[in-house]
């Protein structure tokens, strides 16, 4: 995936949600499969596109699984440097 910077001119359209511990881009962009939700971390460097079933499924979820999520906030852990 292409790397993003905020000022970008194709990032003006989206939002920015940011506190404390970090930022993030949102912004929906179209693509052959249809309209996708991108969120970039600016600070990690991470994007991800999830189309409209992919957003629902979180609505699915217990607030526990995010908990889960944050026990490595930095991101994924690289095996290869464990």
């Amino acid at each position: 995936m292409p790397e993003h910077h905020p000022s970008d001119e194709q990032w003006a359209r989206g939002v920015s949600l940011a506190n404390e511990f970090t930022t993030v881009n949102v912004r929906i962009v179209d693509t052959v499969q249809g309209a996708r939700l991108e969120i970039h971390s600016a600070k990690l460097g991470y994007s991800i596109r999830l189309d409209p079933l992919a957003l629902e499924s979180l609505t699915w979820q217990d607030p526990e699984l995010f908990s889960e999520f944050l026990k490595t906030p930095l991101g994924p852990i690289d095996p290869e440097h464990d």
